[in-house]
């Protein structure tokens, strides 16, 4: 689909990085290769988790993609639209339920104007031309974010288009975070609990949830950041509060389907204690 955007940022850590758009990549370092595992002792396999509910990616890399090929950093935002329909696909053939893309951050619009100016003809295009896949895929599209005047009318109007065409589809529900900022979702809720005139005591944290965007968005298991970056630059505060993280050194624009299902091989591969404990097989808790 189209989580085309500008991503968290390597300046700040509350910034977000895009994915690209179509078109032939231009030469440059080879895509690394996916690490071997090894072998699995006998029946291991069959006490892995199950593939993660909901994976969010934030997709970081694109303008560092750009610089190792002396290209303008627009030309790692185009470059990255193959990746995110891959992923997508993979995302989808694997059963993920849930898959959140980091496409545009609040801090987002600190960038060169001819840069956002950039971003929204790309995303605009990326849309009219990925929709009728998205939909054919029976996959259900949200935008999470998207509410700031800046963004053009136009752009705006496609994003609310393509969630109409796919409310009713019951697959895959893709989320596009776009103008998005995890703490200012955490302050919407917040005064939308004030205006409810909810009592302090009766707040906990399923009705603070309730009045989150998107409120039956469930919480994210696993976070996939590419680039080797590791930071949360703000992105579903509330959401990743006990997601497992992965971060691959691969930029965005040189991401794959394999790739990710390496990311999915590897969580399936971790125990999720929640703070608790595991038994172990001689009796002995494991911390």
């Amino acid at each position: 689909m189209t989580s085309i955007g500008a991503g968290p940022s390597s300046q700040a850590h509350a910034t977000g990085k895009p994915a690209g758009s179509v078109g032939t990549q231009s030469a440059g370092p080879a895509i690394p290769a996916v690490p071997v595992q090894p072998r699995r002792p006998p029946g291991e396999e069959e006490r892995r988790r199950p593939v993660p509910r909901h994976v969010a990616c934030v997709m970081d890399g694109n303008g560092r993609w750009a610089q190792q090929r002396s290209l303008p950093r627009t030309s790692g935002h185009r470059a990255a639209e193959t990746t995110v329909i891959d992923v997508i696909e993979a995302a989808r053939s694997a059963g993920v339920e849930w898959l959140s893309l980091y496409a545009f951050s609040t801090e987002n619009w600190r960038r060169p104007g001819e840069e956002i100016d950039f971003l929204m003809r790309l995303v605009s295009r990326v849309v009219r031309k990925h929709a009728p896949l998205l939909y054919a895929r029976g996959i259900r599209c949200r935008f999470l974010g998207a509410e700031d005047p800046r963004i053009p009318v136009r752009l705006a109007q496609e994003f609310t288009d393509l969630m109409t065409l796919t409310e009713s589809n019951r697959g895959m529900t893709l989320t596009v975070a776009f103008d998005h900022g995890g703490r200012q979702d955490i302050v919407s809720a917040a005064r939308s609990l004030i205006r409810a005139g909810v009592s302090a005591d009766a707040v906990d944290q399923a009705r603070f949830a309730a009045h989150l965007p998107v409120p039956d968005t469930p919480d994210v298991d696993l976070v996939i950041r590419t680039s080797g970056e590791q930071r949360i630059s703000n992105f579903m505060l509330w959401q990743v509060a006990y997601a497992e993280w992965i971060f691959p050194s691969v930029l965005w624009p040189d991401f794959r389907a394999s790739h990710f299902l390496e990311c999915l091989h590897d969580y399936r591969s971790r125990d999720r204690r929640f703070g608790g404990v595991t038994p172990q097989a001689n009796g002995e808790p494991h911390r």
